[in-house]
This record gives C-alpha cells, structure tokens and sequence, in this order.
C-alpha cells in the first residue's frame, strides 16, 4: 500500500540525506574506513538524485520517480548490507541497517505519480 505521498518523500529525501552525511560524527562511528564513507556517500547520492527527480521537491526532472524509487531501493539494501559486506560489523552496524530498512520500507510505500510537479516540466527521461 503506498500511503507516503511523494511530497513527503522528497522532504524525507532530503533529511535524509544530510542525516546520512552527518551520522558518522554525530553517532561517533567515523573511523576513515566504509563505515564513514558509505553513509556519507549515499546520503550525498541521495540528496543529487532528489534534486533530478520529476517530483515536487525535484530542481530538474530527468529522473521518474518510480526510478527514483528503485534507486532508493538498492540503496536502502546496500546500506543495510555494508558492515558484513565492507568487514566493519563488529565495529558498527545498527545506525547502517536501520536507515538502510527505513530507506527500502519508504521506497515500498511512497506514491509513484507525483501530485503535481513544477510549471514548465516535462515527463522525466530516466
């Protein structure tokens, strides 16, 4: 059932996005290695990719929200799977897995068709 609109979903988004690249200092788990980078990473990927959505809070357009959707998805999956992927589980994987969930639950339940989306847009390319 899709009850997030995608409104809401870009302010989640974009939230996000800057609570990803700030959790390895605010959380006190920035060491150098994956466990820092890959939120950062995917935080920052995350707020440009918002940014090219055909949605409300989108600045260009050229991607569907339904593909940007996938690509929250895979995101979400990779996030939870980083610390036994990258080898840094025993230092850190509760903050990796939850947002990680929260990220593939949110792409599962937000709206694929904008409500509307700014004057002068057309359909997205991607």
């Amino acid at each position: 059932m899709r009850i997030i609109p995608t409104r809401i979903h870009g302010v989640i988004d974009y939230l996000m996005g800057v609570v990803l690249i700030a959790a390895p200092w605010v959380l006190g788990f920035a060491a150098g290695g994956a466990e820092t980078w890959v939120p950062v990473i995917i935080g920052a990927g995350a707020i440009v990719y918002a940014m090219l959505t055909n949605f409300e809070l989108g600045v260009v357009g050229l991607i569907s929200m339904p593909a940007h959707l996938a690509i929250d998805a895979v995101a979400g999956v990779f996030l939870a799977v980083s610390p036994w992927l990258f080898g840094f589980a025993e230092y850190v994987w509760i903050p990796h897995v939850v947002v990680g969930l929260l990220a593939l639950g949110a792409a599962a339940m937000t709206q694929t068709v904008p409500t509307r989306t700014p004057a002068g847009r057309g359909r997205a390319s991607i």
